[in-house]
């Protein structure tokens, strides 16, 4: 969908939407609006239940004197309670009024608010952003699709093909959602990615999505299974073992600050030290010899979410081209119960030394991550470490659907994730780590065993195992097992995958992180 923006003003044809604040008071476009229509607005929200609230729409058909196919009224709520997420719910759910209504193209008015947090155009950027986010649809593997106009039904394809946001300072919002649009790009690219069915996406083709980001300037490589055996990565070779799919290793580089030349110590020096965030991506999970049941297993496809999180915010870094050095390393294997699979009470020697017994082949995820994290932090040395896995039901358990939940060992770190999520709308609620679930992990023939054997804090005690490989450097762990995809439309996502931690992990690098110019 084409965003626009320009100066001040009402659309002539095609569909307006127009703003109305909590207690059904007219914006002041909506003002101008219902004087053109002879009071024709004001009459409409009097005869309804619409009053203005946020999360409501009003819809009026072909207005008589003018030119217009419909005229959308939309509840803002209350002006001061108008901050970045409000104003993409208020954005998701224009789209959702006319994406499927008939109508080719929309404007949008946006007017100055007295007790407003932000400007009319820092407004219309939020609101733009919200709607394109709302508009993501996979139809790759659709034959056939129904073209009524009126079909609210998913298969229905949109008929919106443009949104124009009128507000002042629209050159500003022009420039300011170019970056915004980059970032979108990598939401979607996530989207795609985790929605791909397993017989598309594996580690080969994976890394190959992650080779064609090269032509934004980052740096790709590709690790195959001579190069990770020759590492001693057996802890990520392990889970892939079952499959007749190779195991992989990517690492993505973006050098968005010049390296090697400033000084070796001290604020500059530490301001190019990148920034690296790891992925867990296991295309699909069957749970190896400890086998799922049958109900759900479809789903384990989205089990790479976390490597499609981290895929998508590199290309959104690289595409925004940020000030900053970041690094993306994910590990890609297919957990399969071959002949050759992995065996409960297997022992493996990960990269780092340490050695573990595998008492539940469908503990993976953590494997996979310990391998990935030990080489990140090694050869790279970090700022920060931040991992993204779908990594435990637990999760579900304690969370639902609503949080991410973050696992850190740095209160500096963790109070920033927790800002950043705030104010995009993927929150991380913070979870504990201890010496007392760390004893969970005690094996009786090795360093440790891959699960604690008990049904009590479950992901905890896989964070706590995350932990043993970081080694120095400021870690956060989010699970996201319960934020990768949603059986449900959300107001700036539909049912599907989410990219949950794209927006998330990429305001953290802008607000803390970035070189400012």
């Amino acid at each position: 969908m084409k965003i626009v923006f320009s100066g001040p003003g009402l659309a002539a044809t095609g569909a307006l939407v127009v703003g109305v604040l909590e207690g059904g008071k007219l914006t002041p476009s909506a003002e101008a609006l219902d004087r053109k229509i002879n009071g024709g607005l004001r009459r409409a929200i009097k005869a309804g239940t619409f009053a203005g609230k946020a999360g409501q729409g009003l819809t009026l058909m072909a207005p008589p004197g003018t030119r217009l196919d419909r005229i959308v009224a939309v509840g803002f709520g209350k002006p001061g309670h108008l901050d970045e997420r409000a104003l993409h719910k208020i954005g998701g759910g224009i789209y959702v009024l006319l994406g499927r209504s008939g109508s080719k193209s929309a404007t949008v008015a946006v007017d100055s608010l007295d007790k407003a947090k932000m400007t009319a155009s820092d407004m219309a950027v939020c609101i733009a952003e919200g709607a394109k986010l709302r508009s993501y649809r996979f139809d790759r593997y659709r034959t056939k699709k129904n073209n009524n106009a009126n079909n609210n039904n998913n298969a229905s394809p949109p008929t919106l093909g443009a949104l124009t946001f009128r507000c002042r300072g629209g050159q500003k919002a022009k420039a300011a959602f170019r970056a915004r649009d980059k970032v979108i790009q990598g939401v979607f690219m996530a989207r795609d990615l985790v929605t791909e069915p397993p017989n598309v996406i594996y580690p080969e083709t994976l890394a190959k999505r992650c080779r064609e980001l090269s032509k934004l300037g980052l740096k790709v490589e590709v690790l195959g299974e001579a190069r990770m055996r020759r590492l001693g990565m057996g802890a990520l070779l392990g889970v892939g073992q079952g499959s007749a799919r190779e195991s992989k290793l990517v690492v993505m580089q973006w050098r968005g600050l010049p390296t090697g030349k400033g000084p070796r110590k001290g604020p500059e020096a530490r301001a190019t030290m990148p920034v690296c965030f790891v992925g867990k991506g296991v295309t699909f999970d069957t749970g190896g010899i400890s086998l799922k049941p049958p109900g759900g297993m479809g789903e384990m496809k989205y089990d790479m979410g976390g490597s499609g999180v981290v895929i998508g915010l590199m290309k959104a870094l690289a595409g925004r081209k940020a000030r900053v050095n970041a690094v993306g390393v994910i590990g890609l294997a297919e957990n399969m119960p071959g002949s050759n699979a992995q065996r409960p009470s297997d022992v493996v020697t990960s990269m780092s030394g340490q050695t573990i017994e595998v008492l539940n082949t469908d503990a993976e995820g953590r494997l996979v991550l310990a391998d990935a994290l030990h080489y990140a932090d090694t050869r790279f040395k970090p700022r920060f470490m931040v991992d993204l896995a779908t990594l435990t039901g637990a999760i579900i358990v304690s969370l639902g659907s609503e949080y991410a939940g973050m696992f850190a060992d740095n209160d500096k770190l963790a109070e920033q994730l927790t800002e950043a999520g705030k104010k995009v709308g993927e929150e991380v609620w913070r979870m504990p780590l201890g010496e007392v679930y760390d004893k969970m992990l005690k094996s009786d023939i090795a360093d440790m065993k891959n699960v604690s054997g008990g049904r009590g804090a479950g992901s905890i005690t896989a964070a706590q195992f995350l932990q043993r490989f970081v080694g120095r450097t400021p870690w956060a762990h989010l699970d996201i097992a319960g934020v990768t995809w949603t059986k449900k439309d959300l107001p700036t996502a539909p049912k599907g995958a989410t990219a949950f931690g794209v927006r998330l992990l990429d305001r953290l690098v802008a607000d803390h992180y970035e070189k400012k110019k």
